[in-house]
């Protein structure tokens, strides 16, 4: 609702912020109004964390505060270029916010708008709450229609169901704050601020941790408690948080346990909101209640009211200046008096102070407490000596003389200056030497880590790193390397004995391929390995080949010796084998088999030759007899017959 401008404020010299409001608002009295409470209740409090209100008014018609000029950024605008903070700078953060709510709650004043947008981070990491513009102190009656006003991604579940505020209000909103801060987004998103005020009363937030592993348990503890739906299991007064939040900077972890358990849940329940249509992420929330009757029992409407109490705060302050201006002219004549005769009689020089190692606020009230020198300019500039928000420099030097009213510039230290962000090198396959040339010359340090196998990588060579390559790390920072040691190497086990399915099973499960033969055995029952490759130790992945048994190579012979031809043959074919016959006289009868070869009963390998040769008698040798030719004819006493069967 306003502009905001810096300027010279040619009374004392100072540098100043003037916030104007714009003209489409300096007519609304409830606008008008709104903007006095904003100075009124700003000027109120003094806290090294709340902006400083110097002066406000009217002029023409339009209305101005004039505030203190801070150099720096909204938190806002932090997050979204930085992203998540450390967990150290977010409780840091919550504690400066949390003492500024003490000051306030402690004037009885209720800011009701805690949002990182009014949250102003300084040069030297402190911060200033800004922004009392719907700042509501006890009893107001600014907004007596009952509406509530607020942002919806940081309004509390009371303040979204239009409930009467106190200060754990505020410490909700600042519960939301430091998610954001942890997490780098807000807890609860939404298409309209209606969607987002409903889960900020029916829903749970995801806990910090499952969005950033990053976040300390006893600062997630801290940020869940402060964001209870009930306002009674929150932190009670920002007191306390901040001290719970001191603790936790100082890593007294049992004593932040001891004070982050919360009490049970309470269901809620909502009553109606309205989203108001000239801000997107603001709500507007109608409590239950009768408005205020007067003018003879006609509603008094919120615009009247505000412009009829505008009007009395005007009557009543203008009384006030007038007053406070005739004392004022008193009191100064009395300090012209008292300067002229302490001017005429001071010296004319001084010894300028050492401010060296002083933090800057204590530096500039050092300037202040001589009453001789005057402020100057504040830089700042990195270091590697100095830590961050302490003078390095000075101009004038330290115990020169200077007179009376030089200005003193100091320079403050930014701390070290931030690394710049390098892109991981892929390091897979270099020797240790490549590895860690590539890593120098990005200005990144190499260890080295365990060594570990890899099938693909060569012994010695890098096989693993972490960070991973291509992740964005800070200049200065290790990468771990880890080394091969080539293929893993496995014990063979001996499997002479073991069944053929169990033995490939056992072979696979050692990372080895499986080669399985069958052979004939005499000595192992069919499937039973009696033979194998390779045992002791072998690569992981190379083969291993087994030999089963198919069972027994070894055939019987059976006998056949006094069967007649046909039945012999007859038996030793169906047994598998080939037969031979050679005919020979004896004194069995004609037919009969009288010897084998290989006799009955012996054993031949399956896959020799397995040929039996049988004897068949032809009957018994005939004596020769004279023919009547005179010849003597002979009759073979024994013959061959190769004809089979």
């Amino acid at each position: 609702m306003a502009v905001v401008y810096r300027g010279i404020d040619e009374v004392l010299g100072r540098t100043v912020a003037i916030k104007t409001m714009l003209p489409q608002y300096a007519t609304d009295p409830s606008f008008a109004a709104r903007f006095k409470q904003e100075a009124q209740a700003a000027a109120a409090l003094s806290s090294p964390y709340i902006v400083s209100v110097y002066d406000w008014g009217k002029d023409g018609d339009t209305y101005y505060i004039v505030m203190e000029y801070l150099r720096g950024t909204d938190l806002k605008s932090g997050i979204r270029r930085h992203g998540a903070l450390d967990c150290k700078k977010v409780a840091q953060i919550g504690s400066q916010i949390a003492q500024a709510l003490s000051v306030a709650h402690r004037h009885e004043i209720i800011h009701r708008d805690i949002k990182p947008q009014n949250i102003m981070v300084l040069r030297d990491g402190n911060v200033k709450v800004m922004d009392f513009g719907i700042a509501r102190a006890k009893n107001s009656h600014l907004t007596t229609d009952n509406s509530v006003l607020g942002t919806a991604h940081y309004v509390s579940p009371e303040q979204t169901q239009g409930k009467e505020l106190g200060p754990t209000t505020d410490i909700y909103s600042l519960g939301i704050v430091m998610y954001e801060a942890a997490t780098g987004r807000v807890p609860f998103e939404g298409d309209d601020a209606i969607s987002v005020a409903l889960k900020q009363v029916n829903e749970q937030p995801m806990p910090p941790s499952q969005i950033n592993p990053n976040v300390d348990p006893s600062l997630e503890s801290i940020i869940l408690k402060c964001m209870q739906k009930d306002p009674a299991a929150r932190f009670q007064t920002a007191d306390q948080l901040n001290r719970v939040l001191r603790d936790y900077i100082a890593g007294r972890l049992q004593e932040v346990q001891r004070e982050t358990s919360v009490l049970p849940a309470v269901p809620t329940n909502i009553t109606t909101i309205h989203a108001n249509s000239n801000v997107s992420d603001t709500v507007t929330v109608k409590r239950p209640g009768n408005p205020r009757r007067t003018n003879g029992g006609k509603p008094t409407t919120a615009q009247e009211l505000a412009m009829r109490q505008a009007e009395e705060r005007e009557r009543k302050a203008k009384r006030r200046r007038m007053a406070t201006t005739l004392g004022f002219i008193a009191l100064l004549a009395v300090i012209v008096g008292a300067l002229v005769v302490f001017m005429s009689n001071s010296e004319t020089t001084r010894s300028v102070p050492n401010l060296n190692n002083l933090t800057q606020a204590e530096a500039l009230t050092a300037i202040d407490e001589t009453d001789f020198f005057e402020r100057g300019e504040v830089t700042t500039t990195y270091s590697t000596t100095v830590e961050e928000g302490r003078v390095i420099d000075q101009t004038p030097k330290p115990n020169k003389k200077a007179e009376k009213g030089t200005k003193i510039d100091i320079v403050v230290s930014l701390g070290e200056q931030p690394k710049e962000t390098v892109i991981v090198p892929d390091l897979k396959n270099m020797t240790p030497a490549e590895a860690e040339k590539a890593l120098s010359d990005l200005g990144l340090k190499g260890s080295n880590g365990e060594r570990v196998y890899d099938d693909n990588v060569a012994d010695g060579h890098v096989a693993k790193q972490s960070p991973e390559a291509g992740k964005p790390i800070k200049e200065g920072e290790t990468v771990t390397y880890n080394l091969s040691k080539g293929k893993e190497s496995v014990e063979v086990p001996n499997l002479t004995g073991v069944y053929y399915t169990t033995a490939e099973s056992n072979l696979k499960a050692l990372g080895f391929e499986v080669e399985t033969v069958w052979d004939y055995s005499n000595d192992y029952d069919y499937g039973y390995v009696f033979e194998q490759s390779k045992t002791g130790m072998a690569e992981k992945g190379s083969s291993i080949r087994i030999v089963v048994s198919g069972g027994s190579n070894d055939v019987d012979v059976p006998s056949v010796v006094g069967y007649d031809q046909g039945s012999a043959y007859d038996s030793l074919t169906a047994s598998g084998f080939s037969v031979s016959v050679v005919n020979q006289t004896s004194d069995e009868p004609a037919g009969t088999v009288v010897a084998q070869d290989p006799q009955g009963g012996t054993k031949i390998a399956k896959d020799a030759s397995k040929s039996i040769t049988i004897y068949v008698s032809t009957g018994p040798a005939v004596e020769p007899t004279p023919d009547d030719s005179g010849d003597q004819g002979t009759t073979p006493t024994d013959g061959t017959d190769t004809t089979n069967g």
